[in-house]
């Protein structure tokens, strides 16, 4: 295992993950992926992956994560667009820890992330590593690898991000579109506003039913 880890570049900054199930610490490579790393960064010091779910695992391979719809086939990138593919000859699918890109096909990047739980060599050139998992921190990852799953990968109880800390950025000139707090109060307007919808619409039925009882 040493020997891989060798041949890896050098990485940079830290990204902690809260999650409920224990901190991940991510250290990036910048250098090699700077459009995943600066997407990644900038959706973290955003809160863009607050309160969201880890909502796929697959036992031995990998948990994935950063779907704020928490469906698996939400979330955008910074750029407003998919972004292309970063593939590096040092960067590997050749074990545990690695963070790379989910996508559902070629230069398709947008804000969704997995973490492998294992060796996963199908995956290369396929998907864009711009991290790994440091420390102890990796237990955490096998805590969530292990969750209870339906036949669809879903955990029953879906593992969280309850926050998300930079502790070290490498890319200093990121600048936030908005701050946590600011998209946190967006989405509880939004929560809101379509919660009234919801009720007006149930309302306007009930009116109509009874309309048509009263005949």
């Amino acid at each position: 295992m040493s020997a891989i880890y060798n041949q890896e570049p050098p990485t940079r900054g830290l990204v902690k993950l809260k999650t409920s199930k224990g901190d991940i610490d991510i250290t990036l490579w910048p250098k090699e992926a700077p459009r995943a790393c600066r997407n990644f960064l900038q959706l973290c010091l955003e809160g863009y992956y607050h309160d969201t779910i880890f909502h796929r695992v697959v036992p031995g391979f990998i948990i994935q994560g950063g779907d704020p719809t928490g469906t698996g086939e939400g979330g955008t990138s910074i750029y407003g667009e998919p972004f292309k593919d970063e593939f590096h000859s040092r960067l590997r699918f050749v074990r545990r820890g690695l963070v790379a890109m989910a996508n559902a096909g070629k230069d398709d990047n947008g804000s969704q992330f997995f973490i492998t739980l294992d060796s996963t060599e199908e995956l290369q050139k396929k998907h864009t590593i711009f991290g790994t998992v440091v420390g102890d921190a990796i237990f955490n990852v096998l805590k969530i690898g292990e969750s209870e799953i339906d036949e669809n990968e879903r955990p029953l109880l879906p593992p969280k991000i309850l926050d998300v800390v930079v502790e070290d950025n490498p890319m200093e000139d990121i600048v936030p579109r908005t701050t946590p707090e600011e998209r946190r109060l967006e989405l509880q307007r939004q929560k809101e506003e379509t919660a009234g919808i919801k009720f007006k619409k149930r309302r306007k039925k009930g009116i109509k039913n009874k309309n048509l009882l009263s005949f």
